[in-house]
């Protein structure tokens, strides 16, 4: 497999300069791989680097698993080429379903992501905490390891308290053909504006809080109603973005288990904790000034508490354990992980992301003031019917709409997954639907050519022996996929792949245009269709991954 030679390369880097980090990267435009590793030797050595660099290729190239690859000194640098019997052996890897599959791993992992509030539809700044997500869940998955994905309903919280109190108090009645998430919202904006005119609702809702914490039959099941109904809508639209969860966790289970109490036990005896009207910890010798609150002064549990339950839950189930966090959660999120470290217990990783916006502006649920991730879904799919159906105005209506959902959903989580994750970015309808430059139907738009040609080629005789620069470029660009899969998890950078996905879009494109495919014939038009058929499964395989339908017609 092609990333087993950038293992077999780091493995002898190490082994012959006695190192332990090999410092290899992609080479660019000179070379497949490349080495730094002189730089870090020179002072060891107490010689230049361009003299080690020499030294170490010379003995490189006595190992015979590296014959089939041009080792080279350019410099400080030791450049790998790698040769056609490894191009060969890469499309023939290429051809087969499942390519960039990595052998299965033991170690455990869960993934956590979405947990947005149960207090209105999901909008278009929570859709980039799961599409991110959802995109690493898969990523894992084709990485090899045992993954559980969560979501982690706040069913306690004071916002749940007050969709409550709007429910006995207001009129709670159904609109005719309101969606269950929508109609919480419009109880939970009327009940603020109440709170706002009367403060008296507030020892109501307070009053709500403790009651539930204490397991009151009643008020228990009026928040489970509420909040169930809420994750219906939920699971509407994340059906709609092709995102899934494999279990919801409910926050009140680590009360009703006693693991929230045990966790506060323990934190009090801790030198960090302090008492007064509220149990805190003091993390100042961490280098946090707020106050990390566990127990309000009418003696409930707060959200850092049951979190902190939560997370200890997944440490002992799960080797791994990663959060996806908007970048307003990075102060809650990096005390989280202080205070796990002080407990001894397992630290989680945790993706932040910074926020996708629309030209129209930003969003609050409470103030009623937000653009739904339904509404956007909508808004989506019908500019991409208008564009579909511009451009193949002879197809049937239903086959029309049938692409345009496949190629409004591109649109959405290729536009807000291309963006890595700590930088944020506005969602332009534009381009993310724009069929000819890098957007997610562009890629598409690659994968259905390259169906297109193998559906006129009728039969493809097999063969690897390619010669070409153009060639043996797009095989070289084929080979990295493995390589980014392995990225992508060990980094938790989904852009990545969304990157890769356009670069490789780019470089069949490319190919397309320099090289006749189907009006070659025998032994190139072999090999040429079967760099197609590679790439068409490539593609497939890189689409799909992340969570975008890998259509066979545009």
């Amino acid at each position: 497999m092609p990333d087993d030679m950038f293992a077999t390369i780091d493995t002898a880097i190490r082994e012959t300069a006695g190192v332990t980090d090999a410092l290899l990267a992609e080479g660019g435009e000179h070379a497949d791989l490349a080495s730094t590793v002189a730089f870090s030797l020179a002072k060891q050595r107490k010689q230049a680097p361009v003299k080690i660099a020499q030294d170490l290729v010379a003995e490189l190239k006595k190992r015979p698993e590296l014959s089939t690859v041009t080792i080279e000194a350019k410099g400080p640098y030791i450049n790998f080429i790698f040769g056609k019997a490894y191009v060969s052996d890469v499309i023939r890897a290429a051809v087969k379903p499942g390519y960039g599959n990595l052998e299965t791993k033991t170690q455990r992992v869960v993934l956590e992501h979405t947990s947005a509030n149960p207090n209105g539809p999901l909008h278009v700044g929570h859709i980039r905490n799961s599409i991110i997500g959802d995109t690493l869940a898969r990523a894992f998955r084709k990485a090899g390891y045992p993954l559980e994905v969560e979501y982690y309903v706040n069913d306690m919280g004071r916002q749940i308290a007050i969709v409550v109190w709007g429910f006995n108090n207001l009129d709670s009645t159904q609109l005719p053909g309101e969606k269950e998430d929508a109609h919480i919202a419009r109880i939970y904006i009327a009940a603020n504006r109440e709170i706002e005119k009367d403060e008296g609702i507030t020892q109501q809702v307070n009053l709500l809080m403790q009651r539930v914490e204490s397991g009151d039959p009643a008020t228990v099941e009026k928040f489970k109603k509420e909040v169930s109904r809420c994750l219906d809508g939920f699971r509407v639209t994340m059906k709609n973005l092709n995102v899934a969860h494999d279990k919801f966790v409910w926050e009140s289970d680590f009360i009703r288990n006693g693991s929230t109490e045990e966790i506060i036990g323990r934190l009090k005896e801790k030198p960090q904790a302090r008492e007064d009207e509220t149990l805190y910890l003091d993390l100042s010798e961490f280098g946090f000034e707020n106050k990390y609150v566990i127990r309000r002064s009418d003696g409930t549990s707060v959200y850092a508490a049951r979190d902190l339950a939560f997370h200890a839950w997944k440490g002992k189930n799960f080797d791994r354990v990663i959060d996806v966090l908007g970048a307003d959660h990075k102060l809650i999120g990096a005390q989280l992980q202080c205070t796990m470290k002080v407990l001894g217990e397992k630290v989680p990783e945790i993706v932040f992301f910074e926020f996708v916006s629309l030209p129209e502006g930003s969003m609050s649920t409470r103030a009623g003031k937000f653009i739904s991730a339904d509404d956007l879904i909508t808004e989506v799919r019908k500019r991409a019917f208008d564009e579909v159906t511009v451009r193949r105005p002879e197809l049937p209506e239903d086959e029309r709409r049938k692409i345009a959902a496949s190629v409004g959903l591109a649109a959405i989580r290729y536009d807000i997954v291309k963006v890595s994750p700590e930088k944020s970015t506005v969602f332009d309808w534009k381009e993310a639907l724009d069929f000819e430059r890098q957007s997610g139907p562009y890629i598409q738009y690659a994968h259905a050519r390259a169906c297109s040609i193998l559906e006129k080629a009728d039969d493809v005789t097999e063969c690897f022996e390619l010669e070409t620069e153009q060639e043996i470029a797009l095989a070289k660009q084929i080979a990295r996929f493995p390589g980014i899969i392995k990225r992508v998890v060990a980094e938790l950078r989904p852009n990545l792949l969304a990157i890769y996905a356009r670069e490789l879009a780019d470089t069949f494109n490319s190919f397309y245009h320099f090289e006749q495919v189907l009006k070659s014939e025998g032994k190139v038009r072999d090999r040429r269709l079967t760099l197609v058929l590679a790439v068409q499964n490539t593609l497939k395989e890189a689409l799909e991954t992340l969570g975008i339908d890998a259509i066979r017609s545009m």
